[in-house]
């Protein structure tokens, strides 16, 4: 099947209302991709390869699996719509689990039936009783969070998304939607009011006005491109990939730095500007660096006093950038 377009009409209180969100639970239902479609999204690979043997622990990783269709297509009320900009797995969590069960075959066929032409087994047979196996995914997907994301891939993960999100707020402010579309993935095309986005799935093209319900933007490690829903139902959301992915797979060395500069600040400090060509938060930087947090937020601390670096907080977390001045000084 060729490609199709889905076109998002947006008025001006549209597009002033739309917003960036970081889904957990999108994340943690993308990422069976992992286990399903190895080699997929490489940046990835090395954590998920640790985490690989907890998985394999978990009773309920056959049906984790069966969630994914061969295409990589997730039924789409397992990934809802945020309803803040930084939510609780766990409220999304209540969300998957408020689905009227007698919903739950029409959700899950839309996913597979058009490239796979039948269920999975575990969900076909599971059907016979919808309720017994909403809440039965909604467990897995539970268990799954606790024992393989939430202890060291999430907090890292967090980092990255929050830092893309900045980056695209900026952008946003400094140069306009038009530059934000083209920035989030060449996919999508701003003109007149209307975003396109190409697709590959449903039987035509998609004709949506947003219609005052707002537009979410989630940035994601698990997708090649921007995507939307599968039904036009779905309240708007786009999901594109995530900056920085590059810094999951690993520390990375620090950009070289100009030896005047180390003279002038010091090592560390012309080091931490190097690499805040992004916002960053002091945790991953420190990882990055292989140093303790406290260390940088010293630097960061000296670096914002002599205004090299700018602090945005994003919900709950703090993030650094480069700032003019110190652009200058790296040249």
């Amino acid at each position: 099947m060729g490609d199709q377009v889905h076109r998002f009409r947006l008025g001006l209180e549209d597009l002033a209302s739309a917003s960036f969100a970081c889904s957990p639970l999108q994340e943690a239902v993308l990422s069976l991709r992992m286990w399903t479609h190895p080699g997929k999204y490489v940046h990835q690979a090395p954590m998920f390869e640790r985490i690989r043997p907890e998985f394999e622990r978990l009773e309920c990783a056959p049906l984790l699996r069966s969630l994914i269709a061969s295409n990589r297509y997730v039924p789409d009320f397992l990934t809802p719509r945020p309803s803040t900009p930084f939510p609780e797995v766990q409220a999304e969590l209540a969300v998957v689990r408020a689905l009227p069960p007698e919903r739950l075959r029409a959700e899950l066929e839309p996913a597979f039936l058009p490239h796979d032409r039948q269920l999975p087994p575990l969900l076909a047979e599971g059907l016979a009783d919808p309720a017994r196996l909403l809440a039965g995914i909604a467990d897995a997907l539970e268990e799954y969070w606790v024992r393989c994301l939430a202890p060291e891939w999430w907090p890292r993960a967090r980092s990255v998304l929050h830092a893309d999100i900045v980056h695209r707020s900026r952008v946003l402010a400094e140069r306009g939607a038009a530059a934000l579309f083209q920035d989030l993935d060449p996919r999508l095309l701003w003109r007149d009011g209307v975003l396109t986005i190409r697709r590959d799935w449903g039987d035509g093209d998609s004709d949506i006005t947003v219609g005052g319900r707002g537009l979410v933007f989630t940035p994601t490690f698990f997708a090649r491109g921007a995507i939307t829903s599968i039904s036009d139902e779905y309240p708007p959301v786009i999901n594109y990939p995530a900056r920085g992915q590059a810094t999951m797979a690993g520390p990375l060395a620090p950009p070289p730095t100009r030896r005047a500069l180390e003279q002038l600040i010091g090592a560390p400090k012309a080091r931490l500007l190097a690499m805040l060509d992004e916002p960053a938060s002091t945790t991953e930087l420190a990882r990055r660096l292989g140093v303790t947090p406290g260390a940088v937020s010293q630097h960061l601390s000296v670096l914002a006093e002599t205004r090299l670096v700018n602090r945005a907080r994003h919900g709950r977390m703090v993030l650094y950038v480069r700032s003019p001045l110190a652009d200058e000084l790296l040249r």
